[in-house]
């Protein structure tokens, strides 16, 4: 009985760590950043496209993060697409109407069974009210199709939800 038992939960657990990379999806290695603070992200991609590799990332810069730099990846092209924005932001005290809209690294390969991190970094605009979820939209693109990671309900139960930033309240500052 208790071989049965532990046998089943083997094979339960084995089931559930197998299954796992398909539910998986586009993620941010941070969660919160203050409003006028400029902070580094990292996109971690767990799985490709089914069982292909990916060979392209998109990734849509949300109003409100402005002064954008992507890291750039060895064996992958990196892109910085520039634009105007719908509305303008303030940034230190600055209104800023453009700037970087889409990031795209291309001509990469990560094989589906690898994971791996495309990181960029910017400011949260001063002018981002605390409690504003950042949505940054991801297109993973394959050989033979895509994965979307894109909607930006703010609802984790979704089939493609897009990763995001939630800003927070800027810390107090120290006095010495």
């Amino acid at each position: 009985m208790i071989r049965n038992l532990l046998g089943a939960a083997v094979a339960a657990t084995t089931l559930t760590v197998l299954a796992a990379p398909a539910m998986a999806h586009v993620t941010l290695d941070t969660r919160e950043a203050a409003a006028n603070t400029t902070v580094r992200l990292a996109l971690r991609v767990p799985h490709g496209c089914g069982d292909e590799a990916t060979h392209t990332l998109r990734v849509q810069i949300p109003a409100g993060f402005v002064n954008v730099q992507p890291m750039v990846k060895a064996g992958w092209t990196t892109e910085a697409v520039r634009g105007d924005y719908a509305a303008p932001v303030t940034h230190r005290d600055k209104e800023v109407t453009s700037g970087v809209t889409e990031l795209v690294w291309s001509g990469g390969d990560l094989p589906s069974a690898f994971y791996d991190e495309f990181v960029l970094r910017g400011a949260v605009a001063s002018s981002v009210a605390p409690g504003t979820q950042l949505f940054f939209a991801v297109v993973q693109e394959c050989a033979g199709g895509e994965a979307a990671w894109i909607d930006t309900s703010g609802n984790h139960d979704v089939e493609g939800p897009a990763p995001f930033l939630t800003v927070i309240e800027a810390p107090a500052p120290s006095g010495h």
